[in-house]
């Protein structure tokens, strides 16, 4: 932590995954940085809690997507972080008598054609919503929904399947065994920091940027703005002068939602460790389940797009309430004095994400370079909405962070040059 200078090399707003990217890679080239963050804690959208004793849970991004080219690897193995390399939960590993073998089997042959259509749609370069490409009659379609929302926050109507289809995926997915949010917070913690510092203005007319922010006023050579595209595309962060180019881009790239809830679990031996439970297969209103994670005694459950923003509409609790009176369903009426809820997320109602993670609307996959361009050699954009193969992971974001970070130093070695 430190107080907050009158003047800055660079001022980076917001201290999640891309702007602790951009600042170590600033503070390494010698330029004096500060970052600006909203909230009173780092890590942005990745923030880990211990609701109980035994309980570490991840309330934003908890799996290293894309492991074998993903940053915070390293950046873990760097911190004595534990890296947890068992598969994920999904897709043949759901369990339970509600989502038998065989059905799970067509929900995937389902799945896996709908993606191929996909892919080959988007080689003919026409951007469409991905629900054209749902097959009609499909008894799976409303799961596929589902498992979208997830996936992209949104579900296939709100979806571009050219973004869809520029998104990197290697299939290896790990986890931070303490938390990827702990993970962020040790690797900022060596970072000049301003914390419950909200940036309101940032003002480029004079030879130098002005930024206002609720401590009060500093100047820069270089802003790096990193704060996720539903702030910038509300106005919570003005520029004067307005740039409409990025606004439009941001509204094309808005942020979807994805929710989890953590349900203690009495009598933990009666399910398996790492296990998936779902079985509302035939409506896309439903929850999937990740039974004892790392062996914990409780189980985390996922909710994504409208149904997650309906849940939260209905203020604290509901997601819990409903994953408990779902999982009974399943399992059985036995199983509700076993569950007791811990805590959820609520990211929509959060004022400082207002969201998940972005998803291009259709027609609008080609504003991520939009964002991420800078504006005269001045303020920069980074976050995982700019990221162009990997939007909505922390290691895109992270890596957009040290892409602004060089345009940066390039624009400064430039000036010195000339």
């Amino acid at each position: 932590m430190m107080s907050l200078p009158s003047s800055i090399d660079v001022a980076i707003i917001g201290a999640g995954a891309a702007g602790l990217g951009a600042a170590h890679a600033l503070k390494r080239a010698g330029l004096s940085v500060i970052v600006l963050e909203a909230r009173g804690r780092v890590g942005g959208r990745g923030h880990t809690i211990t609701p109980a004793p035994n309980v570490t849970f991840d309330l934003g991004c908890g799996w290293l997507h894309s492991a074998d080219h993903n940053a915070f690897v390293r950046i873990a193995e760097a911190l004595d972080f534990e890296i947890d390399r068992k598969l994920p939960p999904w897709r043949e590993r759901a369990w339970g008598k509600a989502f038998p073998p065989e059905d799970r089997d067509d929900y995937i042959r389902s799945l896996d054609e709908f993606f191929e259509r996909l892919h080959e749609a988007a080689k003919g370069g026409v951007d469409h919503p991905a629900s054209h490409y749902l097959k009609k009659g499909n008894r799976w379609n409303p799961m596929i929904d589902a498992i979208s929302s997830y996936i992209n926050g949104c579900e296939t109507d709100s979806l571009s399947i050219l973004d869809f289809d520029a998104y990197e995926d290697t299939s290896l997915n790990w986890r931070v065994r303490r938390g990827y949010g702990a993970l962020m917070t040790a690797y900022g913690a060596s970072l000049p920091l301003a914390l419950n510092c909200a940036v309101t203005l940032i003002d480029h007319t004079g030879k130098r940027l002005r930024i206002e922010t609720s401590q009060g006023t500093l100047t820069a050579d270089k802003v790096i703005v990193t704060v996720p595209t539903n702030l910038i595309a509300d106005e919570a962060v003005r520029f004067s002068p307005a740039l409409p180019e990025k606004i439009d881009a941001v509204r094309g790239l808005p942020l979807g939602l994805a929710d989890k809830v953590m349900l203690a679990l009495d009598e933990p031996e009666l399910l398996p460790v790492d296990g998936n439970l779902r079985g509302a297969t035939m409506r896309t209103e439903m929850g999937t389940y990740h039974l004892r994670p790392f062996g914990q005694p409780c189980i985390e459950g996922f909710f994504g797009g409208r149904f997650a923003q309906a849940l939260e509409d209905a203020g604290d609790g509901a997601i819990a309430a409903h994953s408990i009176d779902e999982i009974v369903s399943f399992l059985g009426s036995d199983f509700r004095r076993k569950l007791r809820p811990l805590t959820e997320s609520r990211w929509a109602h959060d004022p400082f994400a207002r969201g998940s993670y972005s998803h291009a609307l259709p027609g609008h996959a080609g504003k991520r370079a939009v964002l991420a361009a800078p504006v005269d050699s001045r303020l920069f954009f980074a976050g995982e909405a700019t990221s162009p193969n990997f939007f909505s992971t922390a290691h895109g974001a992270h890596d957009s962070g040290e892409r602004a970070a060089r345009e940066v130093i390039q624009s400064l070695s430039f000036r010195d040059g000339a």
